[in-house]
Formats: structure tokens, sequence, C-alpha cells
């Protein structure tokens, strides 16, 4: 029975992420009409991936499932690796970055699926995204810890010591955080970010004494990070929730920092207000989240992201609040759609419909 559905999952696996992965550079695009890959949602995207190889692995009692496991394992590796080659070719601006701190040294957020190579200029996006670059860190460590040989050199595993230097300031950087557009008046003005500072701390954490190598590694190949850059993240963090920075005063993002993955805060109680904020105030019509000029033709208005509600679901599994997962279980099966083959799928989010609403045209 479990077997059964195992290969019911791995079905929809394939139907709605691996079929979509890039042969050559293993990388995902975000849509049919955006072929660019982000950083960020590939990370996030093959998680599923590799959660469900990990399964067949602990369940492979036949040669099938074994081979099955390494099918998906190597598909989490090639992605993770195609997006290793993306920064790597990169490797300038990490080095600047660590001395100038500018945003036009930073990664980029975005790349070509098909080549790896960038799409956009240093200044025509919000390029610098700590949480983005963490939140590859952070599992890049939890898929090695799980055993999957993901670094192959010791000039990438000098590289990847690189980007601990480069996310380990997170605590005093300003970024654009993981919406792209910077504070809250979406005019591309970088500010600290505690979903940034959060995931930089989890990703921090993850990798101190990793070796890269697996159980094949020597000293060479153990990442090392300085444990007063992790108090600092910690000691800024609980400083800014429930806050998400200066300028928001909440955002469904600290999600991800308060619960799964990062689980970067310590105080139970900080959580728990953090939470509560997300819920209460997102429900609050006085939000600032448009350009100044839209503000009054959205008042009372806002798009729905049905996403957030897989957060509450996950945080309800890990802390084991059934009627939670529930309660948020059922608000997703209300809004999922049905593709191709009946699969079922998660829309990105409800925008504002053409009625509601008048649009003008603004120059960026």
């Amino acid at each position: 029975m479990r077997r059964v559905r195992l290969d019911g999952y791995a079905r929809l696996v394939h139907q709605t992420i691996l079929c979509h992965q890039n042969p050559v550079t293993g990388l995902l695009p975000a849509s049919y009409d955006q072929k660019d890959a982000w950083v960020r949602d590939n990370v996030y995207s093959i998680l599923a991936v590799w959660g469900l190889g990990l399964a067949y692995r602990k369940n492979a009692d036949r040669d099938e499932d074994k081979a099955k496991a390494y099918e998906l394992e190597q598909s989490v590796v090639k992605l993770m690796r195609g997006l290793l080659h993306c920064m790597i070719r990169q490797v300038d601006k990490v080095e600047s970055f660590k001395y100038s701190q500018s945003t036009k040294d930073s990664l980029h957020a975005k790349y070509n699926t098909k080549t790896c190579a960038t799409v956009v200029g240093d200044d025509q996006w919000g390029h610098l995204q700590l949480d983005a670059t963490s939140v590859y860190l952070l599992f890049l460590a939890q898929m090695t810890a799980s055993g999957l040989h993901i670094i192959h050199s010791l000039d990438e595993v000098n590289f990847i010591q690189n980007l601990v230097f480069y996310i380990e300031a997170a605590y005093k950087t300003a970024d654009f955080g993981i919406w792209e557009r910077g504070d809250k008046t979406n005019q591309g003005i970088s500010e600290l970010n505690a979903s940034s500072v959060g995931m930089a701390k989890a990703a921090l954490e993850a990798l101190d004494e990793l070796d890269l190598f697996g159980v094949k590694g020597g000293p060479q190949s153990v990442i090392h990070v300085l444990a007063d850059e992790v108090q600092h993240c910690q000691s800024i963090l609980n400083s800014l929730l429930p806050r998400a920075s200066t300028s928001k005063e909440v955002d469904a993002s600290l999600l991800s920092v308060i619960s799964f993955p990062a689980f970067a805060v310590e105080d139970s109680h900080l959580v728990e207000l953090t939470k509560q904020e997300i819920i209460t105030k997102l429900q609050d019509p006085n939000r600032l989240y448009y350009e100044p000029a839209e503000l009054k033709l959205f008042e009372n208005i806002e798009c729905e992201w049905p996403l957030f509600w897989t957060y509450f679901i996950l945080d309800g599994v890990f802390s084991g609040n059934a009627e939670q997962v529930q309660e948020y279980r059922e608000a997703l099966d209300a809004v999922l759609i049905k593709g191709k083959n009946g699969v079922p799928l998660l829309p990105e989010l409800y925008s504002v419909p053409p009625d509601k609403a008048s649009w003008i045209v603004l120059d960026h």
C-alpha cells in the first residue's frame, strides 16, 4: 500500500516538475511564459523530488525502488549543480561584494534556464536577495548530510566557503527581500529584511563544520562559520520580529523563518507572536504594498497567495497542531484547479478582477 502511494506521488512529481527540467543544466523555468530560472523557486521546487527520493530510499526493499530513489536524487543533484554553475560564473562578484556590499556586486536572482547565463543587467533587477542564496546553502547542507554528492571539487568547496562569507553579514546588509522590490513602497529601495537575516542564520548553522564531500572528505572540504556571525544574525532577527523590516510591519515571508524551512527563531513566544501578526494584520485593509500612484486604486483590494497556506500546513505538521493542518488543507483544497490529466495544481495567486480596478501606466 505504501509503495502504491509513493508511485502515485512519483507520477505527480514527473508530471508537474521533472517534465520541465532542462536536460542540460538541470534548471527549471518559472513557467510556460517566463523561461528564466529563479534561484529561490528552483530550490523550493526540487524539494518535493528530494523528499520523494528519501521516501523511496527508506522503503527500498526491492531493486526497482532503489533505482527510483537514485533517479530522483540525481535529478536533485543535477538542479543543485546547475544553480552552482550559474553562481560560480559570478565568482568575481562574490569576492567584490565582501568589500563593497553594493547591490551591483550581488549574485543575480535569476538565470537563463538553457545556458546558466545572466538574463538582465546588474541594475535592471533587485538581484540582492540574501534569502535566496541562503535557502540554496541551507538545502545544500541538508542534502549533503542526507548522502547526496553535490560538490565535486575543492574549487567548488572554496566557492561555497566564499558564499558563507557572502551571507554571514546579512544582519547588517540591506537587500531587496523575497518580493524583489525592496521596501514597502516597491520603489526598489533596499532595506534590512528579517526573512533574509533568518534564512542566513539557518544556512550558517547548517553549514558549520559540514564536510561537503560527505564520508569521503577530509579537513580541506569542511566549511567553517564564525560563531559570532550566527549570534549577530540571531540578535538582529529577534529585535526585528514580529516586524518584517523597518517599513513593513508584517510579511507572509516570515513564515519561512519562524517555521519550515529555516526554524531560525528559538523563542517560542516570539514565534507565536509573529504567526498571529501574519494571520491578523494581513487582513487589514490599510496596507501599503503598491506603487504610490496605485494605492488609492487598490484600497480594500488585495491579491491572495494560496502558496502561504502550505507554510501553515507544514507548520502545523512540525508543531503537531492537527487542527491547523486540517484548516489550511481544506482552504487549499478549495482553490486547487485541475490540470492536464486531472493533475491538481495550485494557482500562484488570485489577482484583482479587472472590473474592480482602474489601470494606469507608470514609468519605472
